[in-house]
């Protein structure tokens, strides 16, 4: 049965941890728009073609408006990044969620990010040197992957060095479709909620050099600022957002280059091609997660098809970033491919705010493995590797290394 005669489950379920499911170039070539049925029994709109993905995430209709009525549930215990209402709260498109992005965004450029870099060398080497103490194997993903994103992302909001490790249960409950009911989310939602709040006030008392408190002294929204709930929720968000797609794409990455060692071997000889070694693993990386949903509010066209209004349409963007079309050799990993127009971080008004963030904690740990652990392999065969299920991030469950 071709991809055409039948409705797919989605996300497509793999067993390989680093290649993609064959139904993509089959769904490209001849089902771009595809129906779905997504975890919570609910059906969706699934494009894989490069042009068609890139059109969405630019058109102004297709918003994140998934608490409207007659949206797609993702999951059915309204898992996902987190619940309707609180997504909403953030402004979703015009000139306040330009407003919100220069506010918020003046933290995650290029210039401040290389700034930030000796920082983030320093976390990473004292990373490094904990888990060589404790001898091989050890687990990337554990060791590094995890904690790099999560200390950083840390301090420049400004959450206490003693408190870092508790995010890991409350992005997991929040970005997690599958594996938790309803009430474990709503309670982890609750105890993070509380959390935020209480920091924001410490903040508001008692400012400091950081994301949250500059959010706070910029005043209300009166005089051109953020209210208290859209600053708390921007916390929230920056800190699942911030830590968890980074985390899983530092073993995810590892674990590309270290399965054909001819990679690693190239970029050991040749350090020069990780900024773009670091693109092409974005784009290669086929065990990204969900995609982006987005909520049709007018009818319109994708591909020949017409969608109509209240289409909730998933934009597989590794899919798309493996489309022949838009990229020459795309079954291929290059690392000196440039340019590299991948759509890893989205595209257009909604792209990925902190992408200078990752791009600058994946450049970092390459450089850092390379210099101190060239003879990193992977502990198991690729074939062994485990992606995370259910998660709306995707990664690696373990990424075992020794060297």
């Amino acid at each position: 049965m071709s991809v055409n005669d039948q409705v797919l489950s989605y996300p497509i379920p793999n067993d390989a941890a680093l290649d993609p499911p064959a139904e993509w170039a089959e769904l490209r070539t001849q089902c771009p728009v595809a129906h779905v049925t997504l975890p919570s029994g609910d059906r969706a709109t699934l494009l894989t073609r490069y042009e068609d993905v890139k059109q969405v995430l630019a058109d102004p209709r297709f918003t994140r408006q998934l608490n409207a009525p007659d949206a797609a549930r993702l999951s059915a215990d309204g898992g996902g990044v987190f619940s309707s209402e609180m997504a909403t709260i953030i402004p979703d498109s015009g000139e306040e969620h330009q407003h919100w992005r220069r506010l918020v965004g003046k933290w995650f450029t290029a210039k401040r990010m290389n700034a930030m870099r000796p920082a983030m060398i320093r976390i990473a080497e004292d990373l490094i040197d904990d888990m060589v103490k404790r001898g091989a194997p050890g687990d990337l993903r554990a060791s590094l992957g995890f904690p790099l994103p999560v200390y950083v992302i840390c301090d420049m909001l400004g959450v206490p060095a003693a408190d870092r490790d508790r995010f890991s249960y409350w992005s997991d409950t929040l970005l997690n479709l599958t594996r938790y009911g309803k009430a474990e989310i709503e309670a982890a939602q609750g105890e993070f909620f509380q959390y935020m709040s209480d920091l924001v006030a410490a903040k508001r008392a008692e400012p400091g050099d950081d994301l949250l408190s500059e959010l706070i002294t910029a005043g209300g929204p009166e005089d051109g600022g953020l209210s208290d709930i859209q600053i708390l929720v921007t916390g929230m968000a920056l800190l699942v957002a911030g830590h968890e797609t980074t985390a899983n794409m530092i073993g995810k990455m590892v674990s590309m280059l270290l399965a054909d060692r001819s990679r690693w071997e190239r970029l050991l000889a040749d350090p020069s091609h990780i900024r773009t070694t670091v693109e092409e693993s974005l784009r290669f990386d086929a065990n990204s997660g969900f995609g982006l949903p987005r909520y049709l509010n007018a009818e319109t066209e994708v591909s020949g098809t017409v969608l109509p209004r209240g289409t909730t349409v998933v934009c597989s963007m590794a899919a798309a970033n493996r489309d022949e079309t838009a990229f020459d050799d795309a079954a291929e990993m290059d690392l000196t491919r440039s340019p590299n127009p991948h759509l890893a971080f989205g595209s257009g008004a909604h792209s990925c705010l902190g992408q200078a963030l990752a791009r600058t904690e994946l450049q970092v740990v390459l450089e850092v493995l390379l210099r101190r652990l060239p003879t990193l392999e992977l502990a198991v065969p690729v074939e062994e590797l485990e992606r995370v299920e259910g998660l709306a991030v995707g990664g690696l469950r373990e990424v075992p290394v020794r060297w």
